[in-house]
């Protein structure tokens, strides 16, 4: 039996007007199952409340992840902005716990004086410290999930992604394809393309059995610069890439289990969207 993709919008889908504890009955009632929690200015939800939204997602069978704040730099050059990165981080460990977020996105920095390597390295020295912080505190159930980066200008290309999570328990990547694209200015063009970012994925991440686990995405239209991403669009937006219909053939073919988050303006609109093409991919 081939694994199903989830579709889920992130943040609070356009229609959706009640309190967020309760926003997965709305997303199971359009007929998607996922929701990407967004604490991209700042972990701000309390524990009564994450501990309601968790049970929400759970009630509905609604897969929940987390996307942590934007102010987030693991390859900072001072020290005093890596510290309150790891902290960011240490929050949205905690509410991740109180949520039940299968996955924590973040966006691991920018590279600025280092090169990638070094920013790279700088980034593993931020994450030992991390893990060590939240081994203190007691915080068990997480998963980060750096996720590959718009900007050319950022760390966080594929193959550092996978780097990352070879490195380090509780990492498991983030693929944004429409980021990847961007960055390779336009790189993706169809199914060849999906399948080399697929295998090398697969291949960096068999040999820690990471393999084919629940492979977390992000997904919208996008323009770019030749300094990378520029801006998200609609899907009707068909002159922009990348395209969805071969990474939908191509992960269904490969047996991955994903969820697929829409980033585009129109959120759950859109998601829907996607999944329409996916049925239409699953029935041939």
């Amino acid at each position: 039996m081939k694994k199903r993709i989830k579709f889920g919008p992130a943040g609070n889908p356009i229609g959706f007007k009640g309190q967020t504890v309760n926003v997965c009955d709305y997303i199971r009632d359009i007929g998607l199952e996922a929701y990407e929690y967004q604490a991209t200015y700042g972990v701000k939800i309390q524990k009564q409340s994450g501990l309601k939204l968790g049970e929400n997602a759970r009630s509905n069978n609604v897969r929940i992840s987390m996307h942590g704040p934007y102010y987030i730099n693991l390859a900072a050059q001072k020290d005093d902005v890596l510290e309150r990165s790891i902290e960011r981080l240490v929050q949205s460990a905690q509410a991740a716990e109180w949520i039940g977020a299968y996955r924590i996105v973040f966006h691991p920095g920018f590279y600025t004086k280092y090169t990638p390597l070094e920013a790279l390295n700088r980034c593993k020295g931020a994450i030992t410290e991390l893990l060590e912080k939240l081994d203190t505190m007691g915080i068990k159930k997480f998963t980060f999930a750096p996720e590959t980066t718009g900007k050319r200008s950022q760390l966080g290309n594929l193959d550092a992604i996978i780097d990352i999570c070879q490195s380090f328990d509780h990492f498991s990547p983030t693929i944004d394809f429409a980021h990847l694209h961007a960055r390779g200015r336009g790189c993706i063009k169809g199914a060849d393309d999906y399948h080399r970012i697929l295998t090398r994925l697969e291949e960096g991440l068999d040999g820690i059995g990471k393999g084919k686990e629940a492979l977390h995405c992000h997904f919208t239209r996008i323009e770019y610069t030749d300094a990378g991403e520029r801006k998200h669009h609609v899907m009707m937006e068909e002159e922009y890439g990348p395209p969805l219909e071969p990474l939908l053939q191509e992960l269904v073919d490969c047996g991955w289990d994903a969820t697929i988050i829409c980033e585009t303006p129109l959120l759950e609109q859109d998601a829907l969207v996607m999944k329409d093409v996916y049925k239409k991919v699953l029935n041939g």
